[in-house]
């Protein structure tokens, strides 16, 4: 068990109100709302200032897994990005949001070799199973897909 402090990093009123408006599902927003904005970005905020997993994130932030897809999904779109890019006018926040963007873009890295790796393996295995005579195993749908399925490992393990 970790019993070292973690810090705890809270945005300003001043800053949520800078940030809110540039932010997808606010009420006014057509289609489905999110349920509390500011409090996943001090999530991610959690996660990324205390360089932990999602399955550490304090239940007072909420389902770690909801918290971590959301997030994916936010650094696929490169939105965090976008939002360190827009017309902010405090530095601090600034700065906040481009650590965000490059632990998304660590996060993104990550992927990228672990299905490298993956893809050189199979390959490997191929040629090693062809060099035996062997018919290598067929992939299955599910098995090409698992990329997509690799945050499971990160939030339950």
């Amino acid at each position: 068990m970790d019993h070292v402090q973690k810090q705890e990093i809270k945005l300003q009123d001043e800053q949520w109100q800078m940030l809110e408006p540039l932010l997808t599902g606010k009420q006014s927003d057509p289609g489905a709302n999110a349920k509390n904005n500011r409090l996943f970005i001090e999530a991610v905020l959690w996660v990324v200032v205390n360089k932990t997993v999602w399955r550490h994130l304090p239940q007072q932030f909420g389902s770690s897994s909801t918290a971590y897809m959301r997030f994916r999904r936010w650094t696929e779109c490169d939105f965090w990005r976008q939002l360190a890019q827009s017309a902010i006018d405090d530095a601090e926040l600034v700065r906040t949001l481009g650590r965000i963007v490059e632990y998304g873009d660590l996060y993104t890295r990550r992927i990228e070799q672990r299905l490298l790796r993956k893809n050189q393996k199979t390959i490997y295995k191929s040629a090693i199973a062809a060099a035996k005579g062997v018919e290598p195993a067929k992939r299955t749908q599910s098995a090409q897909d698992e990329s997509t399925l690799h945050w499971v490992g990160l939030v339950t393990a």
